[in-house]
């Protein structure tokens, strides 16, 4: 007589880096505890459950008494505890040693809480390439599990994949298991007894067989609509009570279970792949929206089902080309990674020390997924998530140049490829402050990072064309009802604030700072935020670039010929930072062989991320140092030598100062992006511009500026709140 089916359930439990306690809070309430509580009803049921490091950092800190409940779960045989990267980081994204450091690190942090030594891994957004499987060998791991749609992309056929398979990597060997994507979409939103029917055929036609279901816990109660739905209209007690009732010809079992009772299928390669979502979302918008199309004409055809498995989509690492900002994360941690790696091989007693273990926790953490790419959730377009990255990376970069042997004051400047593109950039740095410089990519500051407050003040995110920006144009015309055709989390559209459609505007350059512009006389900021004409050589403009160093100072000269309408003058700018100011870049611009009488209106852009808008303790001040207005309003300022941008919360005040009085523009930068809970503007940066409107009378022309950043508020309030710290009380 045949034996029962084999069925596996893997959840997936994650929240990012950085996210905010309440959100992780509801999270736990709304699907982690309940999903919990509800499984110690159902002994029959067994259960794979993966928690990101992450989010059981935040469950230690917050919530012990799951900790206590999972391990009765762990006790009782009735849940397999998974491994893998610690901070869930894509593994395409990280080196090598990165990738078996984390999987390691976490295999033994679970361990030590749980008794239990993982065996098998989830991939983080099942996100896979074939050198994967050498990586987990080495970090101790035995079996994953992946998409069904990555077999099927070998070329396997959906009744090949009941069972699990092996796979190998210069001679490593790793099992694999298929996921139903059958089964994500029926769990939990069909009805339990559709799922029972499909496994009912599956018996019916391979007895013994084993199938996997792997998805996100989140979908059971957190994702919108379905707490009720599984909670509290009860499918999941149904379906687990289907399950139990159903014994004689399902069995629940683990993936660890499932190795050791049943022999693999055979072997396999898969291809660089990940779920279907993913590999849509990885296309550049235009070609993703040809995607979307195609699917809504032929959706409905017969043969649908089997051309649609013949689509490919695109590569998760072309996210990187997708979104420059998410690129230049990646390049930073990168360099990161890369400089740790080399102290370690000058002094490899490092490894063993506070300093470089934090440093390492540090960029790992700074390796989370979820802000380099986007999809159905916030993602990259979530600015408190790529903040908490950029957190991490400074803490640790800052680690790094103490390891290195820097104290006190100090100052230098480098130049070689910094972010991967074939030319030559440049890092400025000061104990107080790093800086880079792009003289290729019109001479910007693509990163400014505040050493003292862990910011990088150029995080920003340029806006730019979405695939659902359709659905909200569509829905504002009227030409859509209440569906949603391009998000894949709810059908139903939901907009968190009113007119959005109102709000979709692209830019036309790359928001960041030391951004030339060249302006028609007399043009107003609003003139200017709508862009036009006048946008042109100077975004993609290549500077010639010297670079001086005394013991004290250091400085990047960089400069072009300039093809302006009626002259052809030579602009010059610098950015210095010296040790008797190292939390301060001296700037200079300079234009010779200007045409005397000829007017010039000639505007810097600066921008200013990482500090949140429309709040009290966020603010700009004038001259006086008065109060001029929130972060984030409009501000049309005329004949001013000074502004600056407070941020109370993180401890930062910036200043900008012209030697040249300047007419200043101010104005917020707001995407309009998608996540699991609808529409939402987010606010990205504010937008500093210094313009000066002159005729000039001899050939030259010049002014310096003065960038300061004041950190002193935040490293004050991180002295007062160490361990051991005092206070000095002074009686007025």
């Amino acid at each position: 007589m045949s034996g029962p089916i084999r069925l596996i359930l893997a959840i997936h439990n994650h929240q990012p880096v950085g996210n905010f306690d309440h959100v992780v809070e509801e999270a736990y309430q709304d699907s982690y505890r309940p999903m919990l509580e509800t499984l110690a009803d159902y002994p029959a049921v067994k259960l794979s459950l993966h928690n990101s490091g992450s989010l059981l950092d935040w469950i230690e800190q917050h919530r012990p008494e799951y900790i206590e409940q999972l391990k009765e779960r762990v006790d009782a045989g009735q849940v397999e505890i998974l491994g893998g990267p610690f901070y869930e980081p894509i593994l395409a994204s990280i080196p090598s040693r990165d990738r078996v450091g984390q999987m390691q690190a976490y295999r033994k942090h679970l361990e030590s809480i749980f008794g239990q030594t993982p065996r098998g891994m989830w991939v983080p957004e099942r996100v896979w390439e074939q050198s994967f499987t050498r990586d987990a060998v080495a970090a101790g791991l035995k079996y994953t599990v992946l998409d069904d749609f990555h077999f099927k992309n070998a070329g396997f056929g959906e009744e090949e994949l009941y069972g699990y398979f092996v796979t190998e990597d210069d001679g490593k060997m790793l099992s694999v298991f298929p996921i139903s994507e059958k089964l994500r979409y029926t769990i939990p939103f069909a009805e339990p007894e559709e799922t029972i029917e499909w496994l009912k055929e599956v018996y019916e036609k391979q007895p013994e067989a084993v199938v996997a279901f792997g998805d996100d816990g989140e979908k059971f109660g957190t994702w919108p609509g379905s707490k009720q739905h599984v909670y509290g209209d009860g499918w999941l007690t149904r379906f687990f009570q289907l399950l139990t009732d159903n014994q004689d010809w399902i069995r629940v079992v683990t993936f660890a279970q499932a190795v050791e009772e049943v022999s693999p299928l055979g072997r396999c390669y898969l291809p660089d792949c990940s779920y279907r979502e993913m590999t849509e979302w990885a296309l550049p918008t235009d070609r993703q929206l040809e995607l979307i199309h195609l699917q809504r004409k032929h959706k409905n055809e017969p043969d649908w089902p089997e051309v649609r498995q013949r689509l490919r989509g695109g590569f998760w690492r072309n996210f990187l080309v997708k979104y420059p900002e998410a690129h230049e994360m990646y390049c930073r941690m990168r360099e990161i990674s890369d400089r740790l790696h080399q102290l370690l091989q000058d002094a490899p007693e490092l490894e063993q020390t506070e300093k470089f273990q934090s440093a390492q926790d540090h960029l790992y953490r700074g390796q989370c997924n979820c802000p380099y790419w986007h999809g159905a959730f916030g993602g990259l377009y979530l600015p408190h998530l790529r903040n908490a990255i950029y957190h991490h990376l400074i803490e640790a970069d800052c680690l790094v140049e103490q390891m290195a042997g820097k104290t006190g004051r100090w100052v230098e400047i480098s130049s070689r490829d910094m972010n991967l593109d074939a030319r030559q950039e440049i890092r400025i740095a000061s104990d107080q402050l790093v800086a880079y410089l792009a003289p290729a990519r019109g001479g910007h500051i693509y990163e400014l990072d505040a050493r003292g407050s862990f910011v990088n003040l150029l995080a920003t995110l340029d806006r730019r064309p979405e695939p659902y920006h359709e659905t909200i144009l569509a829905h504002a015309s009227g030409e859509l009802g209440g569906q949603n055709e391009t998000a894949s989390v709810s059908d139903e559209i939901v907009f968190k604030q009113e007119d959005l459609h109102l709000k979709l505007s692209y830019d036309q350059w790359a928001r960041k700072s030391l951004v030339d512009h060249v302006l028609p006389t007399g043009m107003t900021m609003e003139e200017f935020r709508l862009g036009g004409e006048f946008v042109g050589e100077a975004e993609k403009a290549v500077f010639k670039t010297s670079l001086k160093r005394s013991a004290d100072r250091v400085e990047a000269v960089m400069s072009r010929r300039c093809r302006w309408k009626g002259q052809t003058p030579l602009l010059t700018k610098s950015v210095a930072v010296s040790n008797s100011a190292p939390s301060e870049l001296e700037i200079h611009y300079r234009l010779d062989d200007l045409v005397p009488g000829k007017p010039v209106h000639l505007a810097v852009e600066f921008n200013f991320a990482a500090m949140a808008a429309g709040v009290d303790n966020r603010y700009f001040y004038g001259e006086d140092g008065s109060t001029i207005g929130y972060l984030g309003t409009d501000q049309d300022l005329a004949e001013h030598t000074r502004i600056g941008l407070v941020d109370e919360w993180l401890g930062l005040d910036a200043s900008l100062e012209s030697s040249q009085p300047a007419g200043i523009w101010t104005y917020p930068l707001e995407t309009v992006s998608q996540s699991e809970g609808g529409f939402e503007l987010v606010h990205q940066s504010c937008a500093v511009i210094l313009h000066w409107e002159f005729t000039p009378d001899s050939s030259v022309w010049e002014t310096s500026l003065r960038l300061n950043i004041d950190t002193s508020a935040a490293r004050a309030r991180r002295l007062a709140a160490a361990p051991g710290s005092t206070r000095m009380t002074v009686e007025s």
